[in-house]
């Protein structure tokens, strides 16, 4: 295990879509992190105080830059008439919601989370010891 931890921050402004009205831009924030180096956080800014953040698989967000990935709450896709931009759908059971981000944005912060982590090494950040003391109650006896 790596203990030079790094977090990797990327701001955004996604488009929220929804049927016969404009879109309504959103402030993102894109997390990456190496305690945790198979995810990804995208914070998505609900009001002046409010954050609701998602948690997904990096994997899931460069597979949905190619094609459409995901199943179930989260799926992600490059958009069919403009290869530039990318749908993010995200479904819980408070609601759905259909965003539009840049292809490249997603990229570039993709590509600096490669730069700390390359796919594959992600197993080295992870301190299974410490994983197993979070998940297992403390007191055994």
């Amino acid at each position: 295990m790596r203990n030079d931890h790094v977090t990797l921050r990327s701001t955004a402004v996604f488009d929220l879509l929804a049927p016969q009205t404009p879109a309504v831009p959103v402030q993102v924030e894109l997390r990456y992190d190496t305690r945790d180096p198979y995810a990804v956080v995208a914070a998505f800014r609900t009001g002046r105080a409010g954050w609701v953040e998602w948690v997904f698989a990096r994997d899931l967000l460069a597979d949905g830059l190619i094609a459409h990935a995901g199943e179930g709450d989260v799926t992600i896709r490059p958009a069919v008439d403009a290869p530039e931009v990318v749908a993010i759908e995200l479904s819980s059971p408070s609601g759905h919601a259909v965003f539009e981000a840049s292809a490249q944005e997603l990229a570039d912060f993709l590509d600096r989370t490669y730069d700390v982590v390359v796919p594959g090494n992600e197993n080295l950040w992870v301190d299974v010891d410490e994983a197993l003391t979070r998940l297992l109650p403390h007191d055994l006896g």
